[in-house]
């Protein structure tokens, strides 16, 4: 579809690194604020600060000039996505050109290697890389992470079926002080397309960050730390258990709350929240540099100011004190957005978005009757088929969007035609008939149908964002006797629900539909359609709910066994496509509109800012534009 994805089927080939000069041949520039610092004797010179060979990371339209703030908006402590990918760095990334080839590069590592069979990754980190408070990064760092994170079952308590292949979870190897080794019992040639999606290492632990800082951290772990002292912290900030230091509100290995936690990031948190204007500040010690040797990130400090609601944030926009943003913006106000340009000094940058507005019903819902409803493909089919997905993209999404089903987006490597439009064709009489098929004839005073225990059917939809399309549903389902009773909550309760599968039904935005391989774990019920079944398949029977056997959802998990244990990585990925086939013939999901613009507000004082990429969390969102690169042309 032409100004969709239409590039993203591109050859996923592994890139040598960018290799700069060798500090010795190069003159490095860096910001004025960081000289003046260099100058009085407090940060030492900016070639000691950058690893023997720098990160180049490609500007998209000039060089910039360094400078000023970034002025963004979010909503709170729990807000914390919008800005973690301005800044994540991973072991390896997905890179994409303005014309949307897709490539992997190496990120905080120099070099990587594949062995012949895929079942072993040898990373080599930077020479010379170092921490936000100057301290080097070695592998001392990897095995403080391998032996003491990620194997602590404290901390890790269950290993992820992404790090494993055959059943067996990866293993790590240090080799020297710069150089580890990744291996698995089987072939795994999915591995560098995972890691470019999940080596983050975000607080809560469940990603393979690869480092932690060693000689910070180890004061806050019982593996290193006396009791006493552990006893102090946690007594110093409220924690019941020493984990709870690491989790995603600790006050320790959170950057997001702990200005002290050292990262690789480009910018660090220096006011974190609860304050009404959450600033990062630049790394002095961050790893890239542009091609003339400036060293990056070329913007000072990121402010992220406190909003309340949609109104309240489309006022910044149009009063223009809004400088990059995507983040909470509803397409459905390009209008306003593109009426208000020349006011608020700015320009609507629309990039795709890969994700589907879904709605999930829950095949693990405790209601007996609604799971076996849930668990019907004529049930599926009817609440499907009575949506008018048509009226919902012009009422809601001002006809941006197009009525689709959840999976992969067109132009994905994993795109199934017939699967987008499947059950997506507005037909109330259909819906009708099968509901009345499956025995549900019976209906209230108020017209609405009757469970076989004589109670109304009602699905109580969940929600965390006030949205226009439910009532449209619930409108369309009302029509065919089926009551929607929709329920925002926060996103703390909502994300609550989701996680434990406490819900009859929600509103999501469906996404990681780019590059399917990276991440598909919504697809195999991960917080999503079946996630007790998950969690019985991914801690091998421990915790969760067994599925009925001959479930097809247990077809989904062969699909991806078989996946990471392919021969080859064009065998990997067609059984990656035998998961869509799944979905394709089951529709456990209720896909509403998707491939709308994801609607960036830009100043027009911002610099590099590349329009028209794909906007999904597999790529990292906003992050894929490389916001180190991005300058304010006007410091103030």
């Amino acid at each position: 579809m032409t100004g969709r994805t239409a590039m993203l089927a591109a050859a996923m080939a592994m890139l040598a690194a960018t290799v700069a000069p060798a500090a010795g041949e190069t003159t490095y520039s860096e910001a004025p604020m960081l000289a003046e610092l260099v100058e009085a004797g407090k940060l030492p010179p900016v070639a000691e600060r950058l690893p023997e060979t720098p990160r180049v990371i490609p500007v998209f339209d000039e060089i910039g000039s360094y400078g000023g703030a970034m002025r963004r908006a979010f909503k709170g402590p729990s807000d914390r996505w919008g800005p973690t990918k301005m800044m994540e760095e991973r072991v390896v990334e997905f890179h994409m050109t303005p014309d949307r080839e897709v490539s992997l590069v190496p990120g905080f590592v120099e070099t990587y290697e594949v062995s012949p069979d895929s079942s072993t990754y040898t990373f080599t980190l930077r020479k010379g890389l170092r921490w936000s408070d100057g301290h080097p990064v070695t592998t001392r760092d990897v095995r403080f992470w391998y032996e003491d994170v990620f194997l602590n079952a404290d901390l890790t308590p269950n290993i992820g079926e992404l790090y494993k292949s055959g059943g067996e979870p990866m293993t790590v190897e240090i080799v020297d002080e710069q150089t580890f080794t990744v291996s698995f019992a089987k072939p795994y040639p999915l591995f560098l397309n995972v890691l470019a999606k999940e080596s983050t290492g975000r607080p809560g632990l469940d990603r393979p960050g690869f480092v932690e800082p060693f000689h910070y951290l180890k004061d806050y772990h019982p593996n290193h730390a006396s009791a006493e002292a552990l006893q102090a912290a946690m007594d110093e900030h409220n924690a019941a258990a020493w984990t709870d230091l690491w989790d995603d509100r600790g006050a320790i290995q959170s950057w997001w709350l702990n200005p002290d936690m050292p990262v690789l990031t480009a910018w660090r948190i220096a006011v974190p929240p609860p304050a009404d204007v959450v600033v990062m500040e630049r790394n002095p010690f961050y790893y890239g540099v542009d091609a003339e040797g400036n060293q990056l990130p070329y913007i000072d400090r990121i402010e992220h100011r406190l909003f309340e609601d949609r109104e309240s944030l489309n006022l910044m926009i149009i009063q223009g004190e809004i400088d990059m943003q995507a983040r909470h913006i509803n397409p459905g106000d390009f209008t306003l957005f593109k009426e208000n340009e020349a006011n608020g000094d700015y320009t609507v940058s629309p990039w795709v978005d890969a994700r589907t507005w879904t709605l999930i019903p829950n095949l693990n819902v405790e209601d007996d009757t609604l799971r076996g409803l849930f668990e019907d493909a004529r049930f599926r089919e009817a609440v499907n088929v009575a949506i008018d997905r048509v009226a919902i993209n012009e009422l809601v999404h001002a006809g941006l969007g197009e009525p689709r089903q959840a999976g992969p987006v067109s132009g994905s490597p994993n795109f199934d035609p017939a699967l987008e439009t499947l059950w997506t064709e507005y037909d109330p009489d259909r819906a009708n008939a099968l509901l009345d098929e499956i025995g549900l004839t019976a209906r209230d005073g108020d017209g609405f149908r009757l469970r076989p225990d004589g109670r109304r059917l009602a699905i109580v939809l969940d929600t965390r964002w006030d949205d226009q399309s439910l009532e449209l549903v619930r409108q369309f389902w009302e029509d065919v006797g089926i009551e929607a009773l929709v329920r925002l909550i926060d996103r703390t309760l909502y994300t609550e629900r989701m996680t434990t599968a406490a819900f009859e039904m929600r509103y999501a935005s469906f996404d990681r539909s780019s590059i399917v391989s990276a991440d598909p774990r919504l697809l195999l019920g991960w917080n999503t359609f079946g996630a007790k079944y998950y969690e019985w398949w991914n801690s091998g029977g421990a915790k969760g709910t067994e599925p009925p056997a001959g479930h097809a959802i247990r077809d989904v998990w062969s699909a991806w066994e078989a996946a990471t244990t392919a021969a080859t990585y064009d065998e990997a990925v067609a059984r990656v496509q035998d998961i869509i086939t799944v979905h394709r013939e089951n529709g456990w999901l209720v896909g509403l509109v998707g491939e709308t613009p994801a609607v960036f507000i830009v100043s027009n004082r911002i610099g590099n800012f590349p329009p028209g990429l794909v906007n999904d969390d597999v790529l990292r969102g906003q992050g894929i534009g490389y916001p180190q690169q991005m300058f304010v042309r006007t410091a103030q």
